[in-house]
C-alpha cells in the first residue's frame, strides 16, 4: 500500500537518531513544488534580491520569483520598498528593464503613472479624450499593491501572503546572535557578483549549505586550512541552522595587506565564520572582513538560480585600491560554490532512485541537515499536505 504523505513527514519529525529524510517526491513532484511554494514560501519572509540592485533613488529594477512579477524599488526617503509589477488599469507590465525612473512609474499601455510610494499619480484620458478623471476612478483606491519587506544583511525579504510576524520578531535569534554585523554593508559591483544556475531542487542547495560533512571531499582547498574539526553546528530549530569554523584564513594581498574589518568585532571573529541557511531559501556567511549573502529562486522542481553577492565591511575595500583583491576573493568563492554543483546535481539525479527512502541521517554530522528537513515537514503537516 502507498505510504500517505503525512506518515512520511511523520517519519521526517522524528529525532535525528530515527528519522528519514524527506522522500524524493519533495524534489520531484509539481503537486508538491506548489504545495512548498505556498507553506514555505509565500506564507514565510523569503528572500527576493538585494538593496544593491536599487542603489539609488529612483532606482527600479524588475524581478520575477516563482513567476510572481515583482517591482525593487528605491523611494525618495531611499527606502527599498517592493511592489507587484502589474498596472492597476488592464494588468500590463509596467518595468521590463533595471533603470532609474526620474519622475513617475508610467504603464506603457495607457500611460496611467505611479508615484515610487506606489500611489496612482495621473490617468490620462481616463474620462474620454482631455479628461484625466472620473468619478469611478478613485485613486486613492487604485495604488500600487505593495507587499510586507524587510531589509537586512542587504537581502530583501519578502512575506508574500502577508500574513507573517514582522521580521524581527520571526528573526530575532539570528539577528541577536549577528548583532555585531549590524553595521554598513559595501556592494563593488560586477567583481562581487556570482550567479550560478544548478540543475536541482532548491532544497538541495540550502541542505548542502547547512553542513561541513562534505568540506574533506567536496572542497579539499578549504579544508586543507580550516578542517573538519575546526567546525562546529549552529542550530536553531524552526528558525536556521548551519555551520561555524573556528578557523578563518583572511585573504592577503601584496605588501600583506588585508580588507579592513567591521567596526568592534568581539575576539572570537579575528580566526572565526559562520555560515546559516536561513529558513526557507537565503544562505548567509560572515567574516571579519566581509559577508556573503545568496538567494535561492527556485525555478522549477529540478533547477535553480543562486545569486550570490559579497559585501565588504569598509567602503575602502569597495575602492579601486582593492581591485586585485576583490577579484580574487571573488574567484575564490566562486570556485568553492561551482565545487558544490556535482553535489547538489547528483542528488537530484539521485531522487530517481525509486528505492531511495529519504535516506538516513548521521546523529552527529547531519543535524543541522536535519534540522531543515524537520521545518520543511513540520510546516507542510501543519498545513495539511495533501497525498500524493
Amino acid at each position: 500500500m502507498k505510504q500517505s504523505s503525512t506518515s512520511e513527514l511523520s517519519e521526517v519529525l522524528k529525532s535525528v537518531n530515527e528519522a528519514t529524510g524527506l522522500s524524493n517526491k519533495h524534489y520531484t513532484n509539481q503537486k508538491i513544488f506548489n504545495l512548498e511554494k505556498e507553506h514555505l514560501l509565500f506564507n514565510k519572509w523569503c528572500g527576493v534580491g538585494f538593496g544593491k540592485d536599487v542603489p539609488e533613488i529612483g532606482d527600479v529594477a524588475p524581478l520575477t520569483f516563482l513567476d510572481l512579477p515583482l517591482l525593487l524599488v528605491r523611494d525618495e526617503k531611499r527606502k527599498v520598498r517592493i511592489f507587484q509589477n502589474t498596472c492597476r488599469h488592464r494588468g500590463m507590465i509596467l518595468i521590463e528593464k533595471k533603470c532609474n525612473i526620474r519622475g513617475t512609474i508610467r504603464c506603457p499601455y495607457h500611460s496611467w503613472c505611479y508615484e515610487l510610494n506606489g500611489e496612482l499619480r495621473a490617468t490620462p484620458h481616463v474620462g474620454g479624450p482631455g479628461k484625466n478623471i472620473h468619478k469611478s476612478i478613485k485613486r486613492s483606491q487604485l495604488g500600487l499593491y505593495e507587499f510586507k519587506s524587510h531589509l537586512w544583511h542587504d537581502v530583501v525579504f519578502l512575506n508574500i501572503s502577508g500574513e507573517a510576524p514582522s521580521f524581527n520578531k520571526v528573526h530575532a535569534k539570528l539577528i541577536d546572535r549577528w548583532i555585531e554585523f549590524n553595521q554598513p554593508l559595501n556592494h563593488s559591483g560586477v567583481d562581487s557578483s556570482i550567479e550560478l544556475e544548478v540543475n536541482c531542487n532548491w532544497k538541495l542547495a540550502v541542505e548542502n549549505f547547512c553542513e561541513s560533512y562534505h568540506l574533506p571531499w567536496v572542497h579539499p582547498g578549504l579544508n586543507s586550512y580550516s578542517k573538519l574539526e575546526d567546525h562546529y553546528h549552529i542550530e536553531e530549530k524552526g528558525h536556521f541552522s548551519g555551520q561555524g569554523s573556528h578557523f578563518y584564513n583572511q585573504l592577503k594581498g601584496k605588501n600583506n595587506m588585508t580588507f579592513k574589518d567591521f567596526e568592534n568585532l568581539s575576539e572570537k571573529w579575528k580566526t572565526g565564520a559562520e555560515y546559516i541557511s536561513l529558513f526557507p531559501n537565503v544562505l548567509l556567511g560572515v567574516h571579519r572582513d566581509h559577508t556573503i549573502a545568496i538567494v535561492l529562486q527556485p525555478l522549477s522542481t529540478d533547477k535553480t538560480l543562486e545569486r550570490i553577492e559579497i559585501h565588504y565591511a569598509s567602503s575602502n575595500s569597495a575602492s579601486n585600491k582593492y581591485k586585485s583583491m576583490r577579484k580574487k576573493n571573488r574567484t575564490l568563492w566562486n570556485d568553492v560554490f561551482k565545487e558544490d554543483i556535482f553535489v547538489v546535481e547528483g542528488m537530484q539525479k539521485g531522487r530517481q532512485g525509486i528505492f531511495f527512502d529519504g535516506g538516513k541521517f548521521s546523529p552527529i554530522m547531519d543535524s543541522p541537515t536535519h534540522i531543515f528537513h524537520h521545518w520543511v515537514a513540520s510546516n507542510l503537516k501543519k498545513n495539511g499536505e495533501m497525498e500524493i
